[in-house]
């Protein structure tokens, strides 16, 4: 079940996640209205895959995983959501049930409605549709270039590209991020993370401490990672600037 959060109202104000920020003035505040601030535990289960959603979340700050699974194999990331975007996208399209399961992949900020209530809000405010359906866009493109991600490219590159992505969205160095969590995010075994994280480490372009990961080098982390990372990055441009 998805777990408990604190919660808080919401302010009708720029908030911190894009998404929210970037609706024009009547339509930000017709959903922040219905929004409360919650703080997310890190493992903690949002949504589940094949129920309802309860709500949908727009993250402020930290990265929350959605995952899929296939009958013998280990759960695996399709995508991460920080500030840029939202989880429950699919509401856009009036289908009120979770594709993916979602994972709070680190401790994360973020604003929450009900569906209902954000579906009540497009009803009222038919301008937000389009936007949102704007950002389900880049959703799926993000879901295809990791699933080409998963079947073209080593451990290592896929390791950097997430790393890449948790430490944009972190505004830190320090990531929380152990050998398990991130195994789990590229659905591996774990001691395929440990030998990847060993060679970046090795080359001084990351310390891995226990639970911890430094970027020390971002450049070279950078070079590191597939072409995919910079594919985000032109994905985001093109559908969420």
């Amino acid at each position: 079940m998805p777990s408990k959060e604190e919660a808080e109202p919401v302010e009708t104000s720029k908030d911190g996640n894009h998404l929210i920020d970037s609706l024009p003035s009547r339509q930000r505040q017709a959903v922040l209205a219905q929004c409360e601030r919650v703080e997310l535990a890190a493992g903690a289960v949002i949504c589940e895959a094949g129920k309802p959603f309860q709500y949908a979340y727009f993250p402020i700050g930290g990265t929350i995983s959605l995952v899929s699974s296939i009958t013998g194999y280990k759960p695996f990331e399709t995508e991460s959501i920080g500030s840029e975007g939202m989880v429950g996208a699919t509401l856009v399209l009036d289908i009120n049930s979770s594709p993916q399961g979602g994972i709070v992949q680190t401790p994360c900020l973020a604003l929450r409605v009900s569906a209902g209530s954000l579906q009540a809000a497009m009803r009222k405010e038919p301008a937000l549709s389009p936007i949102l359906q704007r950002y389900l866009h880049f959703a799926l493109t993000e879901i295809l270039q990791t699933a080409g991600c998963v079947r073209f490219h080593d451990v290592r590159m896929r390791l950097a590209r997430a790393l890449l992505l948790a430490h944009d969205r972190a505004q830190t160095d320090q990531l929380p991020l152990t050998h398990l969590l991130l195994a789990g995010m590229l659905g591996v075994q774990r001691g395929a993370v440990t030998i990847a994280a060993a060679k970046l480490q090795r080359a001084g372009v990351i310390r891995y401490t226990r639970g911890k990961i430094a970027i020390l080098d971002r450049p070279a982390l950078e070079a590191a990672s597939c072409g995919c990372y910079e594919a985000s990055l032109e994905n985001r441009a093109s559908n969420l600037s």
